[in-house]
């Protein structure tokens, strides 16, 4: 059935929106936007004239697409190669969604993403909806074709699992680039004592590649392993700017609302590192290089001025 130009305006009115809701409950921004195409499409051969409450028949469809996404690749990352970690966002990119609360803010972030991946589609969904769009329980049981009392009970749980796993730890832009600047100038200090400094004991440092780009699967553990490693990897060589395509520009920015750095070559990111930062220290470093989680950072990037290099690899 063809839109009418009205019903195209009033799915584009809802993009942002269906948009953020997939990149949560995807952790990838390409996939997101194959959701809501897929979405447009099935909205495009729908009745629309009979849909009382598009804006909840979308979310539903949108919704229930990603579920049945998400369930197929939990079957596919048994077979990726290396970490899986989510594609990083950056600032001002507008797939991050609202970000007029602690919670929506908390949602979108690297960290919080990493944990969404322990959670069952169905709880994922459940906290996304409630947490980062503050859909009452009665509709997310709509949504979801469960009941109220069941939307609650996930919840509950979903949000329990999350908090166990996350130390929560709000830090404004500033903050966050000065937690970057900081960092960099310890990672390449040569030495692995103002590193120690800066990390918590317990510390980790995973990277994702996804067998394009060299990534230590297993994770660095400790303040002194991780340490080392990035002093390493924060130290030139001619091999790494060939494998890199050249000499790689270190930016402080931030991603998915925390503090972050890019390594950018002739204008193409080449790697986004999110720090995550609690009151001890910075307990994770994650390493996002797989090129093809990076080409909307990529076109992110070269959308702004960023000012000055930090370090150059």
């Amino acid at each position: 059935m063809a839109l009418i130009t009205s019903d195209v305006d009033r799915f584009e009115a809802a993009r942002p929106r269906l948009e953020a809701i997939a990149y949560r409950l995807l952790g990838s921004a390409s996939e997101a936007e194959d959701a809501v195409q897929e979405t447009f499409l099935r909205w495009q051969a729908a009745d629309v004239e009979r849909i009382e409450v598009p804006e909840a028949w979308l979310t539903k469809v949108l919704t229930n697409y990603c579920l049945n996404q998400l369930t197929s690749a939990r079957a596919r990352r048994e077979t990726y190669v290396g970490r899986w970690l989510p594609e990083p966002l950056l600032a001002g990119d507008p797939m991050l969604g609202p970000a007029d609360t602690a919670e929506q803010r908390e949602s979108v972030s690297y960290a919080v993403l990493v944990l969404l991946e322990r959670l069952s589609p169905g709880e994922r969904a459940v906290y996304v909806l409630r947490e980062a769009f503050d859909y009452p329980h009665r509709e997310i049981a709509e949504i979801l074709d469960i009941s109220e009392a069941a939307s609650q009970q996930t919840y509950h749980r979903a949000k329990k699992h999350v908090a166990d796993g996350h130390a929560r730890s709000e830090v404004d832009e500033e903050a966050a680039k000065r937690i970057v600047e900081e960092f960099l100038a310890a990672a390449t200090s040569g030495r692995t004592e103002p590193l120690v400094r800066l990390l918590t004991q317990d510390a980790v440092s995973v990277g994702d590649g996804g067998g394009k780009v060299p990534a230590r699967a297993k994770a660095f553990e400790g303040a002194v392993a991780v340490a080392t490693f990035l002093r390493g990897l924060f130290k030139p060589s001619a091999a790494k700017r060939r494998h890199i395509g050249g000499v790689a520009e270190v930016y402080a920015t931030t991603a998915n609302g925390g503090p972050a750095f890019v390594a950018v070559v002739d204008g193409r990111v080449v790697g986004v590192t999110c720090l995550e930062v609690t009151a001890e220290g910075i307990t994770a470093v994650r390493n996002q290089v797989n090129p093809d989680k990076l080409v909307r950072a990529s076109r992110q990037w070269a959308a702004a001025d960023h000012g000055d290099a930090l370090h150059t690899l």
